[in-house]
């Protein structure tokens, strides 16, 4: 990746991105108002991630109209990041990408916003209720049935090659980024990810080189070393997720993959007792830590869960998995 033109932060638009405009002085950033936009009143912090923080907040315009549920997610910059330059611009970077994400399992986004007496950027989005996939690993720390890891598994593969299908990259997977919320499966917070190459040329983009942002436990080894998103680092992602899912426990020790490939621990790998064996082909492949061996799409993993396992007296006679 070439060096971007703009060295104004450590996070700067990377120079796949369309040349950014010259930087204009902007007002410093005041404290997060309790109303954002002239119609957000912010009720209590929901939950903090890497590069922002997500609220409840209360639509004083929808509340204004009687509606009885005016609740929406709010999302900004947290103050290390929104005070630069090129903040708003990638939070808008996010919107745009999830927004054109039209999925009963991919969070619905409502809108993009500067509050101008703030500067503050922000984001609406639907108000999700449930357990993220890290509080059901807390609760079930062996895993789950084959059943219920079928309906997740499923749920959460179809959401990420549809998203995959119209050539977005999510860029962060792990198990606090699923929920099951009282209405089904949610992939959210794209926050780190990006459209592939040639798609939104003049969206803003993360330059990964300077901005190592990735969850070590879940990024792909190519990204570890300096190497671009794709849709195969996703899939490594969704990979460990999956098997910590059916097992309980992280396929290489919560280690990074650099870590884990230098003690050899894809060695040791075996398949968790309740996953099915037609499954473990796909899974074991999407886990190698080498781009070029992870030969298997999100499409090729999502059959594979779909497809019931081989009845039991097919498998006894070795006529089935």
């Amino acid at each position: 990746m070439n060096e971007p033109a703009s060295d104004l932060t450590y996070f700067a638009l990377a120079a796949t991105a369309a040349a950014p405009a010259q930087p204009v002085a902007r007002p410093a950033l005041s404290e997060l108002p309790e109303v954002l936009g002239s119609r957000y009143r912010i009720e209590r912090l929901l939950g903090v991630g890497g590069m922002g923080a997500v609220y409840r907040a209360r639509d004083l315009l929808r509340e204004q109209f009687g509606d009885p549920e005016p609740y929406v997610a709010l999302k900004t910059l947290s103050d290390d990041f929104a005070e630069y330059p090129d903040a708003n611009a990638l939070l808008y970077s996010e919107f745009a990408l999830t927004a054109r994400l039209k999925h009963p399992h991919v969070v619905r986004l409502f809108g993009f916003e500067v509050d101008l007496p703030s500067q503050r950027a922000f984001l609406t989005l639907e108000l999700l209720r449930g357990l993220t996939l890290d509080q059901l690993l807390a609760e079930r720390p062996d895993g789950l049935p084959w059943p219920e890891l079928r309906e997740i598994a499923i749920a959460l593969l179809e959401a990420l090659s549809y998203s995959h299908g119209l050539g977005v990259l999510h860029g962060d997977l792990k198990p606090s980024n699923v929920m099951l919320a009282d209405d089904g499966l949610r992939l959210f917070d794209y926050g780190l990810g990006q459209p592939v190459e040639g798609l939104l040329p003049g969206l803003p983009r993360l330059c990964r080189s300077r901005f190592a942002a990735w969850t070590p436990r879940y990024a792909a080894l190519e990204l570890l070393e300096g190497g671009p998103l794709s849709a195969a680092a996703d899939v490594y992602a969704l990979a460990c997720v999956l098997y910590e899912l059916a097992g309980g426990r992280h396929p290489f020790r919560r280690l990074s993959a650099k870590q884990a490939k230098a003690m050899a621990l894809d060695r040791q790998l075996q398949r968790p007792a309740q996953l099915p064996a037609h499954c473990w082909n796909a899974l074991r492949t999407a886990l190698a830590f080498d781009e070029a061996q992870r030969r298997v799409c999100c499409a090729q993993l999502l059959e594979a869960f779909r497809r019931p396992p081989a009845p039991r007296w097919q498998r006894w006679l070795g006529l089935g998995d």
